[in-house]
C-alpha cells in the first residue's frame, strides 16, 4: 500500500525493507511494480518479487472503534530521514481532506503524530503496534508538519486494496446530475427543475 502522487505516472517504483532485528539496518531494494491506482482515495497497491524471509508484514488492525486521545504512532521517510517513528494521539475523527486530484476524501483520522513530506503512505499505528490507517496528507501553511496529519482509516483502505488487487482498479458510479445557479437556467431556457 503507498499513497498516490497525481502527477507522477510511473510504471514502477523502488522499495525498501530492512531487517528490524539487525542494528545496523540492512537495507535491500527492490523494483515494484504499481498493480492498481486510486487517486480519489489516494491509495495505490505496489508488488515486488522478493524473498518471504526479507518481509515483515504489519499486522492490520481496524478503524472502527478508535476514540479521540488515543495513543497514534506514524512511521515514515520525512525529507528523507528514513526509519523515523513520531508519537502522538488521535486528535479528531470523521475529518475531511482533497484527494491529489480534488476529490474529497471523507471520515479520515486526524492525528498530531508529525506527519511531514515523506510520511505520506506510511502507516499510522495504535499502542499495539496495529495498522490503524495510511497517513496522506497535513494541514499547513508551511509545508511542515503543524500537528495536524490526516490518515486514511484502514478500514477503507483495505477494501480499496482488496478491489485495486482484484481489478487493477476502483470504479464508481456516477447519477449524473449537475446543479446550475438560476441566472444560469434562465440562459438556457430552463424554466422549472425536477
Amino acid at each position: 500500500m503507498r499513497n498516490v502522487n497525481a502527477k507522477a505516472k510511473v510504471k514502477a517504483a523502488p522499495l525498501t525493507t530492512t531487517d528490524p532485528d539487525i542494528i545496523d539496518f540492512k537495507r535491500k531494494v527492490y523494483e515494484a511494480k504499481i498493480i492498481g491506482v486510486d487517486p480519489s482515495k489516494d491509495l495505490a497497491v505496489l508488488k515486488i518479487d522478493a524473498p518471504v524471509a526479507d518481509l515483515y508484514p504489519i499486522q492490520v488492525g481496524t478503524s472502527q472503534g478508535l476514540k479521540v486521545g488515543q495513543s497514534a504512532y506514524a512511521i515514515g521517510n520525512p525529507f528523507g530521514l528514513d526509519h523515523t517513528l513520531t508519537v502522538g494521539v488521535i486528535s479528531g475523527m470523521g475529518r475531511e481532506v482533497k484527494s491529489p486530484i480534488g476529490r474529497p476524501i471523507s471520515n479520515v483520522i486526524q492525528t498530531d503524530a508529525a506527519i511531514n513530506p515523506g510520511n505520506s503512505g506510511g502507516p499510522l499505528l495504535d499502542s499495539r503496534g496495529k495498522l490503524i490507517g495510511i497517513n496522506t496528507s497535513i494541514y499547513s501553511p508551511s509545508g511542515a508538519s503543524a500537528g495536524i496529519g490526516f490518515a486514511i482509516p484502514v478500514d477503507t483502505a483495505k477494501f480499496i486494496i482488496d478491489t485495486l488487487i482484484r481489478d487493477g482498479q476502483v470504479v464508481r458510479p456516477a447519477l449524473g446530475i449537475a446543479l446550475i445557479e438560476s441566472k444560469q437556467a434562465k440562459v438556457l431556457g430552463v424554466g422549472k427543475g425536477v
